[in-house]
């Protein structure tokens, strides 16, 4: 509706500047929103206060001339083109023309509010957490986040990747072998000097242990290089699974898990690395140059404001070096556009790595995105400690205690770009407090209406809503008798759940566009307060044939939105609760 109505605005104001009405040399953009107060209408517009300036004519005088053209175009399904205030054109759409919404959403199901396919290729690339220990709670909310946007860009018609980047190379991957010897050695008896920057968690402890069963005490006597390559290799594979395992249970799972590795290792018959390749395709391109021993991108003719090292002056490689290989990597498999989820830490990386793909021939098509810190509360109280370990509260732990649709959902309450603060205690609360307990129950309670209004046996595990609700025909005259009973509050309430209904295509464009999840949880909570207003003051199952398969249909619609918003979140929609 907001794409045809900026039409016919267009239209509109064309005409008026056509015959002279308007004195405007073009028309200007047109934009509708819909107005906070709904009593204002449906759709509104500041057209006429945008273009008065230029028509030499008062906001209230070009308002009256574009208000005139839209009541002759929208007779068929605006209801009142009334101006208000200093100049706006207020939009108030027919009956008939907003309980449309009903039946476009039942038919289309799932794929209500998707998007034309766009053949655009975007990889996701999120988390990538060093496989050297467990997950912190910050991970968990970039974890929620790039899988949220991957469905969301998913529903608007891209074909999305989700590639999670594994650091297994570098000197941490030498600390974490080193720990998880030290600690193998002391579970043997021995006596040994703990590294000065070891991983000191009790993980890295039941790590050794596991290794300790597993193969006994033969390594105990290994030379130190040999026992730590064995390490860290055995323990490498127990962290990468335990991440898989815990993402699993989140509901996240990867496309690609990316070895870092694989942009150190050289290839066949001795064929540069990755990283050497990535290196002279910027020498190539006039971007590379050597100072003090050391190779340099300069990445200054790309608007930041140092150039960065890529080669050591003793021979290494620095991170950067391997996040240009990595990056060109990705752009070679065809990915239209890169989006990257990182930590706060990284704020001051993301200039240097947009300059590198720029230089690699992509400019424009890696979007980074930075995930700000989540602070943990149990009922007001700040939380640093895990309860079980005296260690820091890990995404794990957060996971079971809180579950995963709790975690998931109040990761995703918050634009990205603000701190987090996660009360657990509120997560765990069956209350309408809890958001997406809230929005939870108005799913379970229509499916409670909707077997109840069927005659199934409620009590029944068995029974299919979905069977249920396709049994309900509403037709064109029933569905026009939804807010039939203007200015009680049961034709109110009905108006303000088709109204809500009708936004939820839009809510997801703005989303995808804005890579804002966040956007869905506010839509899914007004919608869910939106159903329980209406069913509060409307009775569904009420005498009159045609009443009651409309709202029973209004219902269903509310469901099926309902479900479709929280999948995009990744958060289950119970048929109980």
């Amino acid at each position: 509706m907001r794409d045809t109505l900026n039409a016919v605005i267009a239209e509109a104001l064309q005409a008026a500047i056509a015959d002279g009405r308007l004195p405007l040399p073009e028309a200007p953009a047109v934009a509708v929103e819909r107005p906070r107060d709904p009593s204002h209408g449906d759709w509104a517009t500041n057209i006429a206060l945008v273009s008065a300036k230029a028509a030499g004519m008062p906001p209230r005088q070009v308002a009256e001339i574009v208000a005139a053209e839209l009541r002759e175009r929208l007779a068929e399904v605006a209801d009142a083109v009334e101006i208000a205030g200093p100049g706006f054109i207020n939009i108030r759409l027919r009956r008939g023309v907003l309980a449309d919404v009903v039946s476009r959403v039942r038919a289309e199901g799932d794929a209500h509010g998707a998007g034309e396919r766009t053949g655009s290729r975007v990889q996701v690339e999120f988390v990538s957490a060093n496989p050297v220990g467990p997950m912190h709670v910050g991970h968990g909310r970039w974890a929620a986040l790039g899988d949220s946007i991957a469905r969301i860009l998913e529903h608007a018609g891209d074909d999305v990747q989700r590639e999670f980047y594994v650091n297994d190379a570098g000197v941490q991957m030498d600390i974490f072998a080193a720990s998880v010897s030290a600690r193998y050695l002391e579970l043997t008896g021995r006596e040994v000097e703990f590294p000065e920057d070891g991983y000191r968690g009790a993980y890295i402890t039941e790590i050794a242990r596991e290794i300790l069963a597993d193969e006994g005490e033969s390594w105990a006597d290994a030379t130190a290089d040999a026992r730590e390559a064995h390490f860290k290799e055995k323990a490498y594979a127990q962290v990468l699974a335990h991440l898989q395992h815990v993402l699993h249970g989140m509901g996240v799972d990867f496309d690609v898990w990316f070895s870092e590795r694989t942009l150190h290792a050289s290839g066949d018959r001795g064929a540069p690395s990755a990283i050497e390749r990535g290196i002279e395709r910027l020498r190539e391109a006039g971007h590379v140059f050597e100072h003090e021993g050391a190779v340099w991108f300069r990445s200054t003719a790309f608007g930041d404001d140092k150039d960065r090292v890529l080669k050591k002056a003793d021979g290494s490689y620095t991170y950067f070096a391997a996040d240009v290989a990595y990056h060109a990597d990705k752009y070679d498999r065809g990915f239209d556009l890169v989006i990257d989820i990182w930590g706060a830490d990284h704020h001051g990386y993301v200039k240097r790595m947009e300059s590198a793909v720029a230089a690699l021939g992509h400019p424009g098509k890696l979007e980074v995105i930075i995930g700000q810190l989540v602070n943990l509360f149990r009922n007001g109280e700040v939380v640093r400690m895990s309860k079980r370990t005296g260690e820091m509260v890990t995404f794990e732990d957060l996971l079971d205690e809180v579950g995963a649709d709790a975690a998931r959902y109040f990761f995703l309450r918050r634009s990205t770009d603000q701190p987090l603060d996660f009360d657990i205690g509120l997560a765990k609360q069956r209350s309408a407090d809890n958001p997406v307990y809230y929005v939870q129950y108005a799913h379970a309670r229509i499916c409670s209406i909707l077997r109840k209004a069927s005659g199934a046996d409620t009590a029944d595990e068995s029974v299919d809503v979905a069977a249920v609700a396709s049994r309900i025909a509403a037709d064109e005259a029933a569905l026009a008798l939804l807010g039939s009973e203007p200015g009680t509050l049961a034709g109110e309430a009905e108006l303000g759940l088709l109204r809500k209904l009708a936004e939820f295509p839009e809510i997801v464009a703005v989303a995808a566009r804005q890579r804002a999840p966040h956007k869905l949880t506010t839509y899914a909570e007004d919608l869910a307060s939106a159903f329980h207003q209406f069913y509060t003051h409307c009775q569904v199952v009420v005498d009159d044939p045609q009443l009651r398969s409309a709202r029973l249909a209004l219902a269903d619609a509310s469901r099926l939105v309902l479900a479709r918003a929280l999948g995009l979140l990744g958060v289950s929609a119970p048929q109980r609760m």
